[in-house]
């Protein structure tokens, strides 16, 4: 007969063959069965809060690791996932603190010192930051003269003047597929000129799908540029009738997060009235030092004052939109007090907080996420929270709503139907960080308002890996 142990053991090596194929909800799944036989083996929680980190579970990867910890005060991986995961929620003096405890128990390990390093000179940074803060900074636009900015003779690319064209951005894509980039003063026009018009937008833009139009509405795509790409080949390029809605995250991880960021700035300058961009919380100062966007403006066009122009166009961008008055879609979720109503969210002034923090509405459409069991619960991520199917019926049935639309998680076929159908999740970053097999999906709607899912898969791209400009401190974990 075969001892609960031993089948807990079975259930470890079924998790770590998940692992190895890049199925990590499969290997959460087995980790989870194997705890459930034997609940004081330390292995199968810092193997559970490897795969959780995988999946970016970062609140259940530190209580995987902390229970590790309590089991066996001396497990070294221990505190090292706790640092990985506490890291990769911006918690860097918690993760200092076991990154000194692996060093003291492994001075050898060569990547832990690394890590460590990073995470200290973060430390500091974020306390310099701080201490400097200014309640209203001045713009990065100011002192910058576009007119007395003078592009090359030798510039061998199409010239932007005041507006933008579709030849100038087809001419843009085809010197990004090249690996080329756009000239600096280009890069200033198009940042002003959208910053510009998505503040003057509110806060929850509404629009209608008309007769004659259609709407596709994307979820994260992370700088994978080619994968862009392949949305627009596949449905065709945004126009005054295909309007697009891309629903945050569009920077950080993928290592062409400046290209998809100006195709996208580019098409909202455009078509101002039927392209529209939601926030994400990789819209946000804290991640983009942190996952690679602000490393990559610096790589890219050699100025602090690309990102911080960047910076405050994303703190300008709308943080919801209503389709129809049928579905809300905004970046993560729904809200911890069922009090709240469309009404508060156009009332919501985000110009005065230009960060989302730790608390409030602002954060909350950024980072919660749907759960399984009805009521709320603590947040997966170690951010914000989660939310259950009543709660998504009470809203909206509150707010005479069909569904609620997010992004913000990947989804291994692209997209899913949750909250019998009153929650719906579309992520548009197939391949996510080269490392889960996931399909991309984004969702067409036509003026039925009736939704129509379309998967699609990754296509090659060069050789640069995810995370190419993020902290190095983060690069194991992809």
């Amino acid at each position: 007969m075969v001892s609960s142990i031993e089948e807990a053991v079975a259930m470890k090596e079924k998790g770590n063959e998940a692992f190895k194929k890049h199925d990590w909800p499969a290997a959460v799944e087995c980790y989870t069965k194997a705890i459930e036989l034997n609940d004081k083996e330390v292995s199968f929680y810092t193997n559970r809060a490897q795969a959780n980190i995988k999946l970016e579970s970062y609140g259940l990867a530190v209580s995987d690791a902390t229970k590790a910890i309590e089991l066996d005060p001396n497990n070294v991986k221990g505190y090292y996932r706790r640092a990985v995961a506490n890291s990769a929620i911006l918690r860097h003096s918690d993760a200092l603190r076991d990154w000194k405890i692996v060093l003291k128990k492994n001075p050898g390990d060569k990547n832990a010192r690394l890590q460590f390093q990073e995470c200290d000179k973060v430390v500091k940074r974020d306390a310099f930051l701080k201490a400097i803060e200014v309640e209203e900074p001045s713009s990065a636009a100011e002192g910058l003269d576009l007119d007395a900015m003078a592009v090359e003779p030798d510039y061998d690319g199409a010239r932007l003047e005041k507006e933008m064209t579709e030849d100038f951005i087809k001419d843009m894509i085809q010197r990004f597929k090249g690996g080329k980039r756009i000239h600096k003063k280009y890069v200033f026009q198009i940042v002003l000129a959208v910053k510009e018009l998505v503040y003057e937008e509110p806060t929850m833009v509404e629009m209608e799908v008309k007769e004659g139009q259609s709407l596709t509405v994307c979820g994260d795509t992370h700088g994978q540029f080619y994968d862009l790409l392949e949305i627009f080949r596949l449905n065709g390029a945004p126009s005054e009738s295909h309007m697009y809605l891309f629903n945050g995250d569009f920077v950080d991880r993928g290592s062409w997060s400046t290209e998809v960021a100006l195709l996208l700035y580019s098409y909202k300058w455009l078509y101002p009235k039927s392209f529209f961009l939601n926030r994400g919380n990789h819209e946000t100062d804290d991640m983009n030092r942190m996952y690679g966007f602000e490393g990559e403006c610096r790589a890219k066009y050699k100025a602090d004052r690309v990102f911080k122009l960047f910076s405050e166009s994303f703190s300008a961008l709308p943080l919801a939109t209503l389709i129809g008055a049928k579905y809300l879609v905004l970046h993560g979720g729904l809200f911890s007090d069922d009090n709240v109503s469309l009404d508060d969210i156009r009332k919501l002034n985000r110009h005065k907080q230009r960060q989302p923090g730790q608390s409030g509405l602002m954060m909350e459409m950024l980072w919660t996420d749907p759960q399984k069991e009805p009521g709320r619960g603590l947040s997966k991520r170690g951010v914000g929270l989660q939310f259950g199917p009543d709660v998504t019926k009470r809203f909206c049935e509150k707010n005479g709503l069909n569904a609620v639309i997010r992004s913000h998680e990947v989804r291994m076929d692209g997209y899913e139907v949750e909250h019998d159908g009153r929650c719906v999740t579309v992520f548009s970053a197939p391949k996510y960080c080269d490392s889960m097999e996931n399909k991309g999906a984004y969702i067409n709607i036509g003026p039925d308002y009736k939704l129509n899912y379309v998967q699609f898969e990754a296509v090659p791209h060069p050789p640069i890996r995810p995370m190419a400009y993020g902290a190095p401190g983060l690069l194991n974990m992809m």
